[in-house]
């Protein structure tokens, strides 16, 4: 009944996911790359915080001092000092932003692997139309969103607030604190926060992550009949694919109906593997393999054989060996020279007794 209402009950095809994928489309959080990334700010304040402290010190001294850019309002005179104050400020900003770049992107990486796709920056028509878009805006899946992440912004607004109140003895004790002193509990207060924030950012993150991939699979979802018609398209139609079978089941019957008649013996193992050997010492360097098979062909060549006299010897050895090593309307390798040799003189001296 599904089937026939056109119903997605069916979960999306490997293909259907990488399809996907290069769209654009992966199950990632965004709150949890941003406690990654949290972390990793977290991390870096707390290891770069005495060079951050002494940066803020000497350029206070730089600034404030008598010789200072306080000493002069002139443009000519502290413009260097600009200059000079910039290039500082920079040794100590590129490397943090470039080190939290990298933490924001391994973030993205670490949930969806490496994934490249200009996909998502084509522009679409359709997403001029206002009133589709005003559709989507008022949708209840936008309705939902929203809900969550306002409920997601009180629940981290509410855990800020516990930890400042916890610490209001010591944001008021900053006041009686040298700078030194008063940078270093600044940023202590600043890293409790940020490490309260990220536990509950995590554990918002790895929820959020659960429901992303699974909202995605559910999107990405198919009928039978879109499961069928990709099946078809990749491993062609079961029926053609059938036909062919078939024919070529047919073919291989027809050619070993012509060519085990001609076979001098044919080597069994016994109910495994057949291999039909002729030799024809005016036209053949050595013997040829003219057919094999294996189970069901085997015991066909066996049936043909009998039909039309050719000697059937057990030889499991020699017909494994052949029947792996030696395609059809090949000669033998050298390896079964011997053994064949000594099969075709007893088949030759059986057939001189019966001729006698």
């Amino acid at each position: 009944m599904a089937e026939d209402l056109g119903e997605k009950t069916e979960m999306p095809t490997p293909r259907r996911l990488s399809e996907a994928r290069e769209r654009g489309q992966s199950g990632k959080s965004v709150d949890l790359a941003s406690a990654l990334t949290l972390v990793g700010a977290c991390v870096l304040i707390y290891w770069w915080a005495h060079g951050l402290m002494d940066f803020g010190a000497a350029t206070l001294r730089r600034t404030l001092g008598p010789d200072g850019l306080a000493s002069s309002l002139r443009v000519e005179d502290v413009q260097g000092d600009l200059v000079m104050e910039a290039i500082e400020g920079a040794k100590i900003a590129v490397p943090l932003m470039l080190i939290m770049a990298v933490i924001a992107c391994a973030g993205q990486v670490w949930q969806v692997g490496f994934m490249f796709t200009s996909k998502p920056l084509e522009p679409k028509l359709d997403r001029l139309n206002f009133f589709a878009g005003f559709g989507r805006i008022l949708s209840a899946r936008s309705v939902v969103k929203g809900a969550i992440d306002l409920a997601k912004l009180l629940v981290i607004a509410a855990v800020v607030v516990l930890v400042i109140r916890s610490e209001t003895d010591a944001i008021i004790s900053l006041a009686v604190l040298d700078l030194a002193g008063g940078m270093m509990e600044t940023i202590r207060i600043t890293v409790r926060v940020a490490v309260w924030v990220l536990v509950i950012l995590i554990i918002l993150g790895v929820i959020d992550r659960t429901y992303q991939q699974f909202q995605l699979h559910k999107d990405l979802r198919m009928t039978k009949q879109e499961v069928k018609d990709e099946f078809r398209s990749q491993e062609g139609d079961v029926e053609v694919k059938g036909r062919r079978m078939k024919f070529m089941r047919n073919l291989m019957m027809q050619r070993l109906q012509s060519d085990v008649p001609k076979a001098d013996v044919i080597v069994t193992n016994p109910t495994h593997f057949s291999v039909a050997i002729r030799y024809d010492s005016a036209k053949m360097n050595a013997p040829r393999v003219v057919a094999k098979g294996a189970d069901y062909l085997a015991l066909k060549i066996r049936y043909v054989a009998a039909a039309h006299g050719v000697p059937i010897v057990e030889r499991p050895p020699l017909a494994r060996s052949l029947y792996f090593n030696v395609e059809v309307g090949r000669e033998i390798n050298p390896e079964h020279y011997e053994a064949v040799a000594e099969v075709l003189a007893y088949v030759y001296r059986l057939e001189g007794r019966a001729a006698g």
